[in-house]
């Protein structure tokens, strides 16, 4: 099949050819020629106006419900979510039934994904069951395909077994994803402590159970000089933390999603149970300083905690409603509407297409002629409201329904398979 990209501006921060309009050819999953004009005859012709390219994007963190829990998610649903989205590669979450803690998990993850049009990268369970109290077959799981290791929405509790768990991974250069939550400091709280908790009488959980896990772990690193990766940085002192370990010369990386990013505390005046997540919204403060953090590179990458739930855990009084929300489909838009007046966009693709690959070994897609073509199309001026009719996730628990986002993505291409909107 050949596809035909007319008049499309390159967003790709290592390309000699970014920032240029060009026409791209792919045939057979690979790119043949990038000129000023290409007239050949194709099967498939994308022109679009305002479209950008750019090499494909990449999530660390999202659950895909599958196997087990295919009520509120799939792989297929997951990848039509992703590719909605803008993203050619995930990283699935293990907190599945059975969970992805063995060989044979994982590779079910990695054969079944083959024919969708995201690839779909395996994250091993560090505990078997996830349950965080006996360590998993992580070099089986490793050798099958598993991205990383990390517990996924379970946060690793006792010292002793993430320390044999980073050790373990450093035979193979692997890396721990770490969810930092100490869950003995007031497990029953509902969001972030402090001054609108009072206000709307909901017990609050303070951002030192994040702090003091991202402490204590950042010592484990360093102790067993190995690799861990911080997913879902809520607290301006985590971030503190993170950037002192990182001068030290501590193998730490870590993300921060979009909703931590958009949200506070006080947008839960409303009750609205989409808002109810793990690590809970914090302050106004903690947000200016997660954005600070990922304009001077403190944070990695963005990670999506796409966390599909059934109607009947979000639809419910407060108390009772799960955590998490979807985020595939909103990623971007979100993002880019908060950070678009600090950085240029091609600064957010290296954030969405680079960087998670480096961290985690992936080579990184090039954009040019003999490659495999694996590329975002997007359009980063426009501006619309997010409704849920656009969802393409099983779910629709998302807190961005109706909310004004920035840019818009417009397909992928990914080798040989293509999702365009």
């Amino acid at each position: 099949m050949k596809v035909l990209i007319k008049q499309a501006t390159i967003v790709c921060p290592s390309s000699p050819l970014k920032g240029q309009i060009k026409d791209i050819l792919i045939e057979q999953g690979i790119i043949r020629a990038i000129e000023d004009n290409i007239s050949e005859t194709a099967d498939k012709l994308i022109e679009i106006p305002g479209l950008h390219l750019s090499p494909g994007w990449m999530d660390i963190f999202a659950h895909c419900c599958d196997p087990g829990l295919e009520h509120r998610e799939t792989l297929e649903t997951a990848a039509a979510a992703a590719a909605a989205g803008g993203f050619t590669d995930i990283m699935a979450l293990p907190n599945t039934n059975p969970a992805i803690h063995n060989k044979a998990q994982v590779e079910y993850i990695v054969q079944k994904s083959k024919s969708l049009p995201v690839t779909i990268h395996p994250i091993g369970a560090v505990t078997k069951n996830t349950d965080g109290a006996e360590l998993a077959e992580m070099y089986d799981m490793q050798q099958a395909g598993a991205m990383a290791f990390g517990d996924g929405i379970n946060s690793i509790q006792s010292s002793g077994l993430l320390i044999k768990a980073l050790q373990y991974v450093k035979a193979f250069n692997g890396t721990i994803i770490q969810l930092p939550d100490d869950k003995s400091i007031n497990p029953g709280g509902l969001m972030n402590e402090g001054i609108i908790s009072t206000q709307l009488g909901l017990p609050g959980k303070p951002a030192m159970a994040e702090e003091l896990m991202v402490a204590r772990d950042i010592k484990l690193a360093r102790y067993a000089g190995s690799r861990i990766h911080f997913t879902g940085i809520s607290s301006a002192k985590s971030l503190e933390y993170i950037k002192r370990a990182k001068e030290s010369g501590i193998s730490v990386s870590c993300s921060v999603t979009p909703y931590h990013l958009f949200f506070t505390d006080s947008d839960l005046t409303g009750y609205d149970t989409n808002l109810k997540v793990n690590p809970p919204l914090r302050t106004e403060t903690d947000r200016q300083a997660l954005i600070q953090g990922l304009i001077d590179g403190t944070v990695d990458c963005i990670a999506s905690h796409h966390l599909p739930q059934h109607y009947d855990n979000k639809v419910c009084e407060f108390e009772y409603a799960k955590n998490g929300m979807i985020g595939l489909e909103t990623l971007f838009g979100v993002v880019w509407a908060m950070t678009h007046t600090h950085w240029p966009v091609e600064k957010l693709v290296e954030k969405l297409a680079v960087s998670p690959r480096k961290l985690f070994g992936l080579p990184v897609p090039e954009i040019k002629a003999g490659t495999a073509a694996n590329l975002t199309l997007f359009n980063p001026n426009t501006t619309f409201a997010f409704e849920e009719s656009l969802i393409q996730s099983k779910s629709k628990n998302s807190g961005f329904t109706g909310q004004f986002l920035k840019g818009t993505v417009l397909g992928i291409i990914n080798g040989n398979k293509m999702a365009l909107q």
